[in-house]
């Protein structure tokens, strides 16, 4: 698949920071709700940008890696958790009716079947990935049909009048996946990447990372190839939130970026399309080990510091308020000349 992604034009830019200055406050008193402002009005192309029928979408699959003992929870929980998130009694159904969050359910390869659920979007790949620590996760096919559904639901949502994203995951097993992608496609030492997913105690850890060290060593001939290290490494969740965030910037949607595994679909997305990175809002830092690498690596500044590792896109539905205030500030609130106050601030 080939992408075509054009960065926003920075022709407003001059006109969009004046706006922010001679509001009725001291030049850059609103501190990062001032950048977020100037980045939302530059992806929508315009001085008074919209936030419109905002969705959440929570990708989940099982991984085959997690057969060897990575997470503190069995595989079933993944199938589990999506019944949970399909009966609104998960974290991120909270967030999302507290702050007017849509949100999307997709199966993208999860063991077992939601046919009585049709809550669930049917997206599936296959039954979870392959374990990697004997073959690679996925097929350069499955890889790019994972890419290709991801795409054509975020069509859905840009059709419908969504010009806002977040997104999100599920996945036991997949802080692993996502730990080996932020290695190969950085060539940071693996044990910078492995953190404690959902709790590991030190033994546990130990035993991930020993693991993994195991797993990048099966495949000596991977490479840095993007889709390749992906389809080697990654999930089916991981591969259809990538394609979702490359369609998104096409669209030219402001997209909303969670924690660790949703930062490590970008690290994909961002080497087979660098635009991609301009419209992205960095929601939070994770408290997983390898999310503030991945941030520095993606030139992320994150809204929230909270201690968060949950997924789900929980981050993005927290963070969703301070979009609100951003646009809202440059909107509604006066200038100096609307309120007639003096300007001595020189802008």
């Amino acid at each position: 698949m080939s992408w075509h992604i054009l960065p926003p034009d920075s022709a407003l830019s001059t006109a969009i920071q004046h706006k922010i200055d001679t509001k009725t406050k001291p030049v850059g008193a609103l501190g990062e709700l001032e950048a977020l402002a100037r980045q939302v009005a530059l992806v929508q192309q315009t001085l008074t940008p919209q936030l419109r029928q905002p969705h959440l979408v929570v990708f989940a699959a099982d991984h085959g890696i997690a057969e060897a003992g990575v997470s503190q929870y069995p595989p079933e929980v993944t199938h589990q958790m999506v019944r949970n998130f399909a009966a609104g009694g998960a974290a991120i159904n909270v967030f999302c009716r507290q702050n007017g969050l849509a949100l999307t359910i997709v199966d993208a390869g999860v063991r077992g079947s939601f046919a009585d659920l049709p809550a669930v979007r049917d997206q599936k790949i296959a039954e979870g990935t392959r374990n990697f620590l004997h073959a690679p996760a996925m097929t350069p096919t499955q890889c790019q049909e994972a890419l290709q559904r991801g795409a054509r639901l975020v069509d859905e949502l840009h059709e419908g009048g969504c010009n806002v994203l977040g997104l999100g995951e599920m996945g036991i097993g997949n802080t692993s996946s996502a730990a080996v992608l932020l290695h190969q496609l950085t060539g940071r030492p693996l044990a910078e990447c492995v953190g404690r997913g959902t709790g590991l105690d030190a033994a546990g850890l130990a035993r991930k990372l020993a693991t993994l060290t195991r797993a990048v060593a099966a495949h000596p001939a991977v490479g840095l190839e993007p889709l390749a290290v992906l389809a080697t490494f990654g999930g089916f969740e991981i591969a259809q939130l990538c394609g979702a965030m490359l369609r998104a910037a096409e669209h030219r949607m402001l997209l909303l970026i969670d924690g660790f595994i949703a930062s490590a679909a970008l690290l994909v997305a961002a080497r087979l399309a660098p635009a991609v990175l301009a419209y992205c809002v960095f929601c939070h830092e994770s408290d997983e080990l390898g999310h503030r690498l991945l941030l520095a690596e993606l030139g992320g500044r994150p809204l929230l510091r909270l201690g968060l590792r949950l997924g789900e896109g929980t981050g993005c539905a927290l963070a969703y308020p301070l979009v609100q205030a951003a646009v809202g500030f440059l909107n509604e609130m006066a200038s100096f000349e609307s309120a007639g106050v003096p300007d001595d601030s020189g802008a």
